[in-house]
């Protein structure tokens, strides 16, 4: 395989948020080919380059776009005509499905090709040990937005009944399982001084040390796979990626402002850390 470097399966799908057999389904019907397959073990690999057309693929289904039409887009001979198809389904959304402004602005960001320094918006970072009051379920993807505002809500009205300080932002930890089979053990947790009471869903627990490539992304989370994939564009190429849940810091949210534009979430891919973290 050369020098070249390569994403496991499961690390391509936990960068780009799709499921393990949504690629498998991919490969198989030649829309997003691995890199490279083993002929002995057909183990699949990818490549960091892979990331942005595997968003493109992902928001071009967000939008309804049936698998031959986004491989049509694909496989356009120019930019003209490839933009010809992809106004053509928008028209068509915009008739039969009605989708919002910001889906049609998130795909037009998709087009544009991602700014060269992106990478310099990681960070290393040792996360210490901290006391925390949280909730721990298995969930399915398609109830994680809800799940989430619900237990995050229960989180701080267990907190404030309670007369128990937070200390930091509200985070999340987060299976491999979630990214790989779209259903895993979600984590979300409000650091606090003093020991919680268990009540209702609430436990006191200690979220462990990590070491982290960190960085923080800009907006609501239905865009969050743009920065997912940035950072394990990243990881592949600077830090050692070790086994373990991935983290999420939320710094500016709903509880913060109405606008989604405001919001800022830091994403933390577990790693080796080979110097100094900052």
């Amino acid at each position: 395989m050369g020098g070249m470097t390569y994403l496991s399966i499961g690390d391509f799908s936990r960068a780009t948020h799709m499921s393990v057999k949504t690629l498998r389904h991919y490969h198989r019907v030649g829309l997003l080919e691995p890199a490279h397959v083993d002929p002995a073990t057909g183990y699949r690999r990818y490549t960091a380059e892979q990331i942005p057309t595997a968003q493109v693929i992902r928001r071009f289904r967000d939008l309804g776009m049936p698998l031959d039409d986004i491989d049509a887009v694909l496989a356009a001979p120019d930019v003209h005509a490839r933009n010809e198809r992809i106004v053509a389904h928008l028209h068509r959304l915009e008739d039969d499905l009605g989708r919002t402004r910001r889906a049609l602005a998130s795909l037009r960001d998709l087009l544009a090709p991602p700014p060269a320094d992106a990478s310099a918006n990681v960070a290393l970072r040792s996360v210490p040990p901290v006391p925390a009051a949280s909730i721990t379920e298995v969930v399915d993807v398609a109830d994680m937005a809800a799940w989430f505002q619900g237990a995050l809500g229960e989180l701080y009205g267990t907190l404030a009944a309670q007369d128990v300080s937070e200390t930091g932002h509200a985070g999340g930890v987060f299976a491999d399982e979630l990214y790989t089979r779209h259903r895993g053990e979600a984590t979300i947790f409000v650091p606090c001084a003093g020991t919680v009471r268990p009540m209702g869903r609430v436990v006191a627990r200690e979220v462990p040390a990590a070491e982290l490539a960190v960085i923080t992304h800009h907006g609501p989370p239905d865009e969050v796979d743009r920065s997912y994939g940035t950072l394990a564009a990243y990881v592949s190429r600077h830090a050692l990626a070790v086994d373990g849940p991935m983290r999420e810091y939320y710094l500016v949210g709903r509880r913060d402002t109405p606008d989604a534009s405001r919001w800022r979430t830091e994403i933390g891919w577990p790693v080796f850390q080979t110097a100094p973290a900052r």
